[in-house]
């Protein structure tokens, strides 16, 4: 898919063009092995209301650093939702707290409503209890998504800083890497041209100086078997971070990873090397193995930072 199609039947969605993708996507294959797993979606809870007094899919958060008022979700920003098996469309809410994770709700006899999907919000309360899920995935609310136009750097730094503290407060750290990953080509960060390593048979939407720059390799076995088109890539440089105990410390890896680098992480540590099929990069995505150290004693001692200025905390922050 090419450009900013919103998920199909996404009660936030804008109304005309949408759309669904088909074949699986991790989630699915986290949820067959019984592993708990969310989306955790800032703005997904349209029941919260703001301080400003927004609330539904209208919630919004202003920004004095771009001096702008941002809505929290963006609906084509929510990749599980594109997936009839992992979407949660009307954004219902889990059945409890101890629901959150977990395919079945708290009566452990009907599926949950949320189907994996939950607010940001919603990781911190189920961590709180006691229910942190095996694996999640979170996306900060827009305005401190990093994203050029509308987001900033230092708004961006409060967001991760906090999740960040949050994390290292909880006994789960001791066995807990977050990735830090991001999905754009242009934003904040320094950019480095990186050689086509995948072919692309759509010379129209994939254009590096000019149409058909991307190679002309054999289109790899998509869905149903059809050859998938629009694949050139990987794109310039963008950030990838692992903080974690058990990361290597202050250490670059030079190989070669891309987004789908951390499929396969989760792919190798709890589906047994599992893969996508259909075409997805995770079959050939290098590992993310060089960025941890296994061999050594793990450093569990939190690093606190203060969210505004990054500075050394020498406890943890009284709100988390």
């Amino acid at each position: 898919m090419v450009n900013d199609i919103d998920p199909n039947g996404d009660v936030c969605s804008v109304p005309g063009e949408q759309v669904w993708l088909e074949g699986r996507n991790v989630g699915d294959l986290l949820t067959v092995k019984g592993v708990s797993w969310g989306g955790f979606m800032a703005g997904f809870d349209l029941s919260h209301r703001n301080h400003n007094g927004t609330s539904g899919c209208q919630r919004t958060t202003y920004s004095s650093i771009v001096a702008q008022t941002v809505v929290d979700y963006i609906p084509h920003h929510n990749w599980f939702q594109y997936y009839p098996s992992t979407s949660n469309p009307k954004h219902l809410r889990p059945s409890g707290v101890e629901a959150i994770g977990q395919t079945m709700g708290v009566d452990g006899k009907t599926k949950d409503p949320a189907n994996h999907q939950y607010d940001l919000e919603d990781f911190i309360a189920a961590s709180k209890s006691g229910h942190m899920p095996a694996v999640s995935f979170l996306k900060l609310p827009a305005y401190q998504d990093a994203h050029a136009g509308y987001s900033d750097p230092l708004d961006e730094q409060e967001g991760v800083v906090r999740i960040v503290n949050f994390v290292q407060s909880r006994p789960e750290w001791k066995d807990t890497a977050i990735i830090i990953a991001y999905d754009d080509s242009d934003g904040w960060y320094d950019h480095a041209f990186v050689s086509p390593q995948h072919s692309s048979h759509d010379a129209e939407a994939d254009q590096l100086d000019g149409p058909g720059q991307c190679g002309k390799a054999p289109a790899p076995l998509g869905v149903k078997g059809k050859p998938v088109n629009g694949r050139c890539g990987p794109g310039t440089r963008t950030p990838l971070l692992v903080l974690s105990p058990w990361a290597r410390k202050n250490a670059i890896d030079h190989t070669l990873l891309t987004q789908s680098s951390v499929l396969r992480f989760i792919e190798n540590n709890w589906l047994e090397g599992t893969r996508l099929g259909g075409g997805s990069f995770d079959a050939d995505a290098n590992d993310l193995d060089g960025l941890f150290d296994f061999k050594s004693t793990p450093d569990v001692t939190p690093l606190y930072l203060a969210p505004k200025d990054g500075s050394v905390l020498r406890d943890a922050p009284k709100t988390l």
